[in-house]
């Protein structure tokens, strides 16, 4: 039997949950019905105003949140405003007292979450680190695919809250290791998508049916999830609202550029991707759906534009 301290983190625990963002808000509402006593809080007004007529519980402030939580979970741009967030002197003094576990489930580097994670070890918190992958539909249905990296019994304490949001887990080791294993799955991810696009692209310059297209690489050994999942759904249909946006796609590429380069790697096509997402995003202003990156590249095509 685990200490009281590390108690398993079973339903009706409160949680704290920031970050009421497309992901955040399916999540969080999933807890609560799940019977979690959920606390939610954002930044931004018109988040939490939509949180609260969807549903959710919304409280004043951060600390009004965390007060007597039981888990803190963080699901925030990036890792800049984690740490901004959670070295907050009252938000500080507040995890101190209630002693919550922190769930980094944002998208952040991950040699600054280790970092973090040991500051705030210097004040008696306990930080773990679990991104998500799969999108807002599969946040809506509780089946993300969830990694976890940072102490063992701290993410056997989360189990519980994993179970209600996703479908699968992956220990992957040490704090940091989940965030790092997140981008590299983004890597891969936004490397299938731009093939696909720029595949597209000359195709239909052939004369070849998109759809035909599409239909063929998912027969064929070009199948990838970008071609399945969005390709027709998002691509040719027009919508670009598939739920992840273009800068965040970029943010998480540059994360696993950046790695490899503090790892002393020198991988060519990881630093390409990184500077076709950095140009994308910059040309879109941040905004917009990743599944624009085909309007980008056809851009490129029609317009010369490096």
């Amino acid at each position: 039997m685990l200490p009281t301290d590390t108690k398993i983190l079973n339903s009706p625990a409160t949680i704290a949950f920031v970050g009421l963002g497309q992901m955040g808000v399916p999540m969080a509402l999933n807890l609560s019905a799940a019977g979690f006593t959920l606390r939610g809080y954002d930044a931004s007004t018109a988040a939490r105003e939509a949180f609260a007529c969807a549903g959710g519980q919304i409280m004043p402030s951060m600390q009004d949140a965390l007060r007597g939580a039981d888990a803190l979970i963080l699901m925030l741009p990036n890792g800049s405003i984690v740490r901004s967030v959670l070295t907050d002197r009252e938000t500080l003094d507040q995890l101190s007292v209630s002693s919550p576990l922190v769930i980094d489930m944002s998208s952040s580097a991950p040699l600054g979450t280790a970092t973090l994670g040991q500051e705030l070890q210097q004040h008696g918190v306990v930080m773990i680190d679990a991104p998500v992958s799969g999108g807002v539909k599969r946040a809506r249905e509780g089946k993300l695919a969830i990694m976890a990296g940072g102490d063992r019994d701290a993410i056997e304490r989360a189990k519980p809250i994993f179970e209600v949001l996703g479908s699968s887990l992956f220990v992957t080791g040490t704090l940091g290791s989940a965030h790092a294993m997140k981008a590299l799955n983004n890597f891969v991810s936004a490397a299938g998508l731009v093939a696909a696009a720029e595949a597209m692209i000359i195709g239909r310059q052939f004369g070849l049916d998109p759809d035909t297209i599409v239909d063929v690489l998912n027969a064929s050994s070009g199948r990838n999830n970008s071609t399945e999942l969005k390709m027709k759904q998002f691509v040719l249909s027009g919508a670009y609202n598939s739920g992840f946006g273009l800068g965040l796609m970029s943010k998480d590429v540059s994360t696993a550029a950046d790695l490899g380069q503090e790892l002393g790697l020198d991988l060519p096509s990881l630093k390409l991707m990184a500077k076709v997402w950095a140009k994308a995003a910059e040309e879109f202003a941040g905004q917009g759906d990743h599944t624009e990156i085909y309007r980008y590249l056809e851009q490129v095509h029609n317009n010369g534009l490096k």
